[in-house]
């Protein structure tokens, strides 16, 4: 007797359904995007900061380098340095070398410590001798360079429109002001590369400088191997800081060239007016063994008020104040830098014969009929 056929389940109506574990992979949003799983995107954004990473490893290790002594700079070099070496290795570097190039900053990401001769102790000059001034007129005027720090920038351009003044001078360059630089950071910025190179091109004798304001901190870089630095303000430090300010000198010096440094201020933070005082020190012991190559020019008075201390605010003759100090208590205010601009005006007449000209000219008018 033949078995009846085993009954099916009624279909229901409507589309199949699969089972979960046969659903399509990927889910589409109603107009039809793919989307990826959470993990997928987190892999990406991963892949893109690494590569990121890489590309940018030149300019982070530079960073990490300027970075103060201590654990975060260690750990910021152990981790930046390899990634520098593959970067270059790769060749994954030249895509920011070329934008460098592009935008004029060539060498941004160039770690340059080396700077002079390592030799601690400069050469002391020798006593000075009466010597005439050299004479220069509008047809052979005195070159000027005026550079430094972020201090040097105001008085810098109140020392050009002084100079305007005097056709026997020829300020060459403008003003070469270097916000946030310093004698102790070449790595940061090689000033005495610098200084070396525009000697060189601008053929300046007359070179005002100021620096300072961004030396106050312990760490350096481009100490000899066999020295050691301590803190800020020991007989270490200092030592190191009189070598680096002697090879400026010694540089302006052999280019045939004259030092007329601006020394540092009061400040209205007086721990900062102190440190300023370690290095005014500094300079002036240096200065005072090069009498006939170089003029430091103390500012600490200057900008003082009745009871001797900082005083952004001057009395004038006429019973006025004047500003003459910004606002942050350390830089210049155009005011300021006017009364620097005169000592260093005075100081260029006493060192080279930049007026005799008029004299002369003035003598030549009277004698033509």
């Amino acid at each position: 007797m033949p078995s009846n056929p085993p009954t099916l389940p009624p279909v229901a109506d409507g589309p199949l359904r699969t089972p979960r574990t046969r659903r399509v992979r990927a889910k589409r949003e109603a107009d039809g995007r793919r989307l990826g799983s959470a993990g997928a995107a987190v892999v990406v954004c991963a892949l893109g900061l690494a590569i990121a990473a890489v590309l940018n490893a030149p300019g982070a290790h530079k960073k990490a380098y300027n970075l103060d002594a201590g654990w975060k700079r260690d750990v910021a070099l152990a981790i930046t340095g390899p990634l520098a070496t593959v970067s270059h290795a790769l060749l994954l570097d030249r895509p920011r070398v070329g934008l460098q190039a592009v935008a004029g900053r060539s060498g941004a990401d160039d770690i340059d410590t080396q700077f002079g001769s390592p030799t601690l102790t400069p050469p002391k000059a020798a006593p000075p001798k009466a010597v005439v001034p050299q004479k220069y007129t509008p047809k052979r005027p005195l070159r000027l360079w005026i550079a430094g720090d972020s201090l040097a920038i105001v008085p810098g351009y109140s020392i050009l429109q002084a100079a305007a003044a005097n056709r026997a001078v020829k300020p060459v360059a403008g003003v070469d002001g270097r916000v946030a630089t310093g004698l102790t950071r070449p790595d940061v910025f090689n000033w005495y590369e610098h200084v070396r190179e525009q000697l060189r091109v601008q053929k300046a004798r007359a070179v005002v400088l100021s620096f300072g304001g961004n030396d106050t901190n312990p760490y350096m870089t481009g100490v000899p191997e066999n020295r050691s630095v301590g803190e800020f303000g020991s007989a270490s430090w200092i030592l190191e800081y009189r070598r680096r300010i002697g090879l400026i000198f010694d540089l302006v010096a052999r280019a045939g060239g004259h030092t007329v440094w601006i020394g540092l201020p009061q400040v209205r933070d007086d721990d900062m007016t102190l440190k300023f005082d370690v290095l005014n020190a500094a300079v002036s012991a240096e200065a005072k063994e090069r009498p006939r190559t170089v003029t430091y020019i103390d500012t600490y008075l200057d900008f003082a008020g009745a009871d001797g201390l900082y005083a952004q605010y001057l009395d004038r003759p006429d019973g006025r104040k004047l500003k003459a100090r910004s606002d942050d208590g350390v830089h210049f205010e155009p005011a300021g830098g006017d009364i620097i601009a005169a000592k260093v005006m005075s100081t260029l007449e006493r060192v080279w014969d930049i007026t005799s000209w008029r004299a002369q000219k003035a003598a030549q008018a009277v004698a033509t009929p």
